[in-house]
């Protein structure tokens, strides 16, 4: 069964949402040097996001969220990645779990029962796709749902990476259906923190992204087997995961450019205001970063605008053509928002380049490099190349 997509919110619920975020993306920007500095858990921004209940923003009001929509929480990520990136990236993360419940679990007691406890509680929810032997293979797993009784299941994952894992309050896990099953046949199972052992397998000591605390770990759950999603994740992931995972990253990098783009501007017009009638020598380079951001945005709202078409037709979102504009969405704003730091930070000339400067682009510069390493970009090209071997593109301009 497929649970009907919720509505955006309404515009002055929509407007409360936004002021809630801003607020959020404050406090982020007070600590994010910290958490950048120590590799650590952005906590008082996420307190900040459970007290505006923006975790629950894309659960339908019916079980007690806010009703939100993808444009919605795209917002939210904008918002915070201007301000901290990692905590940007997490509260995407968060969402595209959500959005894989609210999708795809309506269907079930136990997992409608789920969505009113992510609500009510803003419980945080992580992923565990990766695996040991299969890297960033994710239609992939070596781990299956074994059998304990006909009503539970035991299930352990060497996962390589858990972003904030210790800090969530629920895991989706992929995994295979049985222990007899090919590595292709996922399934999808929410496991709560009560009954997950998490044992570390690997650190976090990265060059960017440093708040997520993306470390790798042994997972062992033991949970009901009513908490399986019902649907196959190959399913899930085209109908949902994939694309929502795309735009809410991009709309994540997106936020970095906007930041990035911001100070170089301040710093322009600052060294303009010193020198009346002669344009500083970065101008050219704001100029040509900010063209790069202008087509980055348009780029992620003609993706979700895309996305929102097709919500409702699963034929459409399985669709060849709708896989290669994910695909290339992901690809391109990955490009896009290194380039547009670089470019910004040659604007702002050494002020950019200093840790100690307003307007530093340092930290900017190391988190844009994780985005094309974030499910590989060779990997997706490869995966594109493929699918452009069956699908031909029909040339229109709305295509």
């Amino acid at each position: 069964m497929k649970a009907p997509v919720p509505d955006s919110l309404p515009a002055m619920a929509a407007e409360a949402a936004a002021g809630a975020a801003s607020e959020a993306a404050a406090i982020a920007g007070r600590h994010a040097d910290s958490v950048d500095r120590e590799a650590r858990f952005p906590a008082e921004a996420f307190a900040a996001l459970r007290e505006a209940r923006l975790l629950g923003l894309m659960v339908p009001r019916a079980f007690g969220g806010g009703g939100g929509g993808l444009a919605d929480a795209a917002a939210v990520a904008h918002a915070l990645a201007q301000t901290c990136p990692s905590t940007g990236l997490i509260y995407a993360m968060h969402q595209i779990q959500v959005a894989c419940l609210v999708r795809h679990g309506q269907g079930s007691d136990w997992h409608r029962g789920f969505l009113e406890r992510l609500a009510g509680e803003q419980l945080l929810l992580a992923s565990a796709t990766t695996e040991a032997g299969i890297g960033g293979d994710v239609r992939s797993s070596a781990c299956a749902v074994e059998d304990e009784t006909g009503s539970a299941f035991r299930l352990e994952k060497q996962a390589t990476v858990i972003s904030y894992g210790a800090e969530a309050d629920a895991i989706l896990v992929t995994a295979r259906r049985t222990a007899d099953s090919p590595p292709s046949d996922q399934v999808i199972v929410p496991v709560l923190r009560g009954q997950t052992q998490l044992e570390e397998i690997g650190g976090w000591d990265t060059l960017g992204m440093r708040g997520t605390r993306s470390v790798g770990y042994r997972l062992v759950a033991e949970a009901e087997r009513a908490q399986i999603l019902p649907l196959p994740y190959a399913d899930i992931s085209a109908r949902t995961m994939l694309p929502v995972t795309h735009i809410l990253w991009s709309s994540v990098w997106l936020g970095i450019a906007t930041d990035a783009v911001a100070r170089a501007a301040a710093f322009i017009r600052a060294e303009a205001r010193k020198r009346p009638g002669t344009p500083p020598p970065g101008a050219r380079r704001l100029a040509e970063a900010t063209a790069g951001l202008q087509s980055m945005r348009g780029m992620v709202r003609g993706a979700l605008a895309r996305f929102e078409e097709a919500a409702d037709n699963p034929d459409r979102l399985t669709s060849l053509g709708f896989a290669v504009a994910m695909n290339t969405l992901k690809t391109e704003a990955a490009e896009m928002v290194v380039r547009i730091v670089g470019q910004a930070m040659l604007a702002g000339g050494l002020s950019a380049y200093r840790n100690d400067s307003p307007h530093s682009l340092g930290r900017h510069l190391r988190d844009a490099h994780s985005a094309p390493l974030m499910i590989n970009n060779d990997r997706i090209l490869g995966n594109t190349a493929n699918l452009l071997l069956a699908h031909r593109d029909n040339g229109s301009l709305f295509g």
